[in-house]
């Protein structure tokens, strides 16, 4: 993998909702993974349209809610994931970044790890 400039690279925060189809199931705030092994991926697009519903309606601060909600460990950084370049991510989560323009907030996007909502800081 060639190292990408820092033209090429982007920058986001994302909250990430795994589920029983997740490739790996606990997060720091369920370490074992009961909770979502019986979460179902219907389940889990439903809370996260809700919560980017109170995000873009300006109810809730996407930082805050990843902090709250998200599954990934970057809950402790309001979900930041710094920068990254093409091939470091996941391809519908690259894709989907690399889409979106600087404060915009993506859709749900898919990937092995759960169920995403994006937002490009950079």
């Amino acid at each position: 993998m060639s190292s990408s400039s820092a033209a090429e690279k982007v920058r986001a925060s994302h909250i990430l909702i795994k589920h029983q189809g997740s490739r790996r199931k606990a997060s720091w705030k369920d370490p074992e993974g009961h909770v979502i092994s019986n979460t179902t991926r219907d389940a889990a697009v439903s809370q996260l349209k809700v919560l980017r519903d109170d995000i873009v309606s300006g109810k809730a601060k996407f930082g805050d809610v990843a902090s709250r909600y998200s599954d990934c460990s970057s809950a402790k950084r309001g979900g930041d994931l710094g920068s990254f370049g093409r091939g470091q991510m996941q391809k519908p989560f690259e894709d989907a970044t690399y889409s979106l323009r600087v404060g915009e907030i993506s859709g749900i996007v898919d990937t092995d790890s759960g169920v995403h909502i994006i937002m490009r800081t950079g």
